[in-house]
């Protein structure tokens, strides 16, 4: 492959693994990332797999953005760049609005001036709010419940318009929850502070006096615990690179929600991780979590019929992956 590739937030989680992937199928990656959650040693370890230019730079910043789109001829837009915490929405929403928004209409801008016209952008099932059934799918209502939600939905407003007056080609990505590392250890999931369940599991092993904290046991689930899917990152990764193929074949701008189509409880990942690591895990229940939903559960029929995508790993294939990198991460071989 020759096309050059830009992908914004490549320093981060599923940035990082998306960079990686493209690299192996032979694209050319631009890089900007601001370093603010994500990491120069990630962007080190990819540049090992390929050609990388790396631009430390805010989008916030519309005249720093110049300089990236004069020096490359791009030609798509991978978007990952953004604050995703949803309690810290809640308390600082200024902080969430002003980047998440206003660093994409920066980089839509430059889109526009240079006559880029496709764009993958990372959005999230945090866009549905309190689910008014389950499995759900694209029909689903979108009604987020917190600022972090609804700065992802009104980029996907903007991008329907950006379509609509200017040809800008979108496919809008919704997770559901990503879990699990690369295959060969070489990237994985990597936050401070780590808010993620799989990795805060598993942090429980190796630190010592750190108990697992877990939110509700009374739910109405099978063993009370909050019930949710489960997406391996390489199956959630592979879905963005048949998004860039379907864009390349002149389909329209569409969105596509991404997960396992299975629900998983709390408990269920604990009882894994415990079995996984052959160790005890010390385990606190605390009260329910004001706005965790029971149940979150994708229906991913449409993107396995419109991308032909097929979800290849289970639950257990991404607490082994996290395992490895979490060992390791505490090692800080890097």
């Amino acid at each position: 492959m020759s096309d050059l590739i830009l992908i914004t937030g490549a320093a981060g989680y599923i940035g990082s693994h998306c960079a990686l992937a493209l690299l192996e199928k032979g694209f050319k990656l631009v890089i900007v990332d601001n370093l603010s959650t994500g990491h120069i040693e990630t962007i080190e370890t990819l540049k090992k797999y390929g050609s990388i230019k790396f631009y430390n730079k805010d989008l916030i910043n519309l005249l720093t953005l110049d300089e990236v789109f004069k020096e490359n001829k791009i030609e798509a837009v991978f978007h990952f760049a953004a604050y995703s915490q949803v309690a810290e929405s809640v308390k600082n929403p200024k902080k969430y609005y002003e980047n998440n928004i206003i660093g994409t209409l920066n980089l839509l801008s430059k889109m526009l001036e240079y006559d880029i016209k496709k764009f993958i952008f990372s959005s999230t099932a945090a866009t549905y709010g309190e689910p008014k059934y389950t499995p759900i799918d694209e029909n689903h209502p979108q009604e987020p419940v917190n600022p972090y939600g609804r700065t992802k939905l009104f980029i996907e407003k903007i991008l329907d318009d950006y379509d609509k007056a200017y040809g800008l080609k979108s496919v809008r990505l919704r997770y559901f929850n990503a879990a699990g590392a690369d295959s060969k250890t070489r990237i994985g999931e990597w936050h401070n502070p780590e808010t993620h369940l799989i990795p805060n599991i598993l942090k429980s092993v190796f630190e010592k006096g750190k108990t697992f904290e877990l939110y509700g046991d009374n739910y109405n689930t099978k063993d009370g615990t909050c019930e949710r899917d489960y997406i391996n990152i390489e199956d959630l990764i592979n879905a963005h690179i048949l998004a860039y193929e379907y864009l390349s074949n002149g389909a329209k701008t569409n969105f596509f929600n991404l997960g396992l189509s299975k629900g998983i409880t709390v408990r269920e990942v604990f009882e894994s991780c415990e079995k996984i690591t052959n160790k005890k895990i010390p385990l606190k229940i605390m009260p329910k979590r004001e706005g965790d939903p029971m149940r979150l559960v994708a229906d991913n029929s449409k993107a396995q019929k419109i991308l032909n995508w097929k979800p290849q790993n289970n639950l257990e294939k991404s607490i082994k992956t996290a395992y490895e990198w979490e060992k390791k991460l505490q090692g800080k071989e890097l």
